[in-house]
Formats: C-alpha cells, structure tokens, sequence
C-alpha cells in the first residue's frame, strides 16, 4: 500500500502530497522513499508553481519512526529523512503545508522547509525529541531561521507542543481556519490569489533568493548536526534509554 498520493491540480501547475499510511501518517523508511521519488520526478516540470503538502485522516504526522531511531537504523534514518531536505532546497518550488491534528517531531521538520503554513484549530505542533533524549537536526536548523532563535530555543528546549493560535502568533503559521473545510477554500483562494497568475521560473528565483540564508545554513550545518547526532549523542546511553523508554513505554531512567 502506497503512503503518500500525488496528484496535480490548476492546469498541472499544483502537485499536492497527501501524506496517508492510515494512522498518524508515520515518516517511516517507506514514506521517505515515497516522498523522496514524488519529489525528485517534480525535478523535470518547469510548469509547477507550487508543492502543497497535506494529510489523510486526522493527522498531519506524528513524527519519524521512533523505531527507526534506534542506534542500529539511526544512521540510515536520518540520511534518507535528510536527503527529502537537500532535494526541496534544490527544486526551490514553493511549498505550502496544510495542518490539521498533531503536526509533530519529522512532521514539524518536513512542514518548517516549506515556504507557508495554514493550520485549522485543531493542529498542534512540537519538536517532542528532547523528551526522548534526542535533537532534532533540521529543526534545530529552520525553527531558528522560521521564528527567531529565542522562541525556538524554548520549544526544542522543552519539547512542548503549542496550538494553532499560538503557532500563528510567533509566526509559524500564516493563517489559522475554523476547520478542514475552511482551511481547504483559504488555501485554494490563496493559491488562486497568489501563486497561479506567477511565472513558474520566476518564483523558483525568489524561493532561492529569499532563502538565500537558510539555504546556505542548511547545506553548512544539517550534515555537522547529522554527524553529532550519529557519531555523539547516539554512543550516550541517555539518548538510548529515551528511545527504548519510549517503545517499552515507561518512563526513561536518566544516568545523565
């Protein structure tokens, strides 16, 4: 069974991404490489002026496999979730994310590399990996870059995860509707509104300049943090216990 689906709207000119594993549309292995080929094939259609990225169910996404983050697939896990960020920064296709239900973790991260969020009431969003003794590495890159670094420290921090209104207060979101319906008519009027009557090349000329600094602090710092991750942080036992703490669900035991 497939975990994403593709498909294009306003005269080809949209692709929208539905992230749909029939659960809490999980960032394992297999939606990676999904995601990764649909992302890839956009590589050759001059005509696609924008990326929208949403979900099936209730959902955005709860994050990258917490399996997956063990010790033994660490490595493996984050070069192909990273690989999703190396490919977005390369297309500069303006991207879009619609939130509904948690938007967590990997989740967060994939919906921070794009341009715009839209968020209804339900949507809650956290980088929750320091509770499982871990970091967030493209997080801990983009939230900076997103809100400013005071308020991004607080959440990757604490781990906590804020709502929809709060989430537009600092900046994160750019517009919060009552529901998923009215979510979906905002966003088409402002992809209508906004994006369609642009040329195609041209904003992929303004992504890059307007991302000019972020760009340039991803390709400089994601693959260090990539290294700290796997070659630091996974040889401490705290970050171990987090995890298996987490998969055995009982609360971690720290030796600090």
């Amino acid at each position: 069974m497939q975990k994403i689906n593709v498909r294009y709207t306003n005269g080809e000119s949209v692709a929208r991404i539905t992230l749909d594993d029939g659960k809490g549309n999980v960032l394992d292995r297999i939606m990676m490489e999904e995601l990764l080929d649909a992302l890839q094939a956009f590589s050759a259609n001059s005509r696609l002026k924008l990326i929208l990225f949403d979900s099936a169910g209730k959902h955005f996404s709860f994050g990258a496999s917490v399996e997956e983050h063990r010790k033994e697939f660490a490595a493996a896990m984050l070069r192909s979730f990273h690989r999703l960020f190396y490919t977005l920064r390369d297309l500069s296709i303006p991207a879009a994310a619609k939130i509904s239900g948690q938007c967590l973790g990997g989740g967060l991260e994939l919906a921070l590399m794009c341009n715009v969020m839209f968020a209804d009431k339900t949507a809650r969003f956290g980088q929750p990996e320091i509770i499982l003794g871990v970091f967030p590495p493209p997080a801990s890159i983009l939230l900076p870059e997103k809100i400013g670094l005071a308020r991004a420290e607080e959440l990757l921090l604490t781990g906590r995860t804020i709502d929809a209104e709060e989430a537009r207060a600092i900046g994160l979101v750019h517009a919060v509707s009552d529901d998923k319906p009215a979510m979906d008519a905002g966003v088409d009027h402002w992809i209508e509104q906004n994006i369609l009557p642009k040329s195609a090349s041209s904003l992929r000329f303004a992504v890059r300049a307007a991302r000019a600094q972020l760009y340039q602090a991803l390709s400089d710092f994601l693959p260090q943090l990539e290294s700290l991750y796997v070659t630091q942080l996974m040889e401490t036992p705290d970050a171990n216990e987090g995890i298996n703490a987490f998969l055995e669900k009982r609360k971690p035991l720290w030796s600090n």
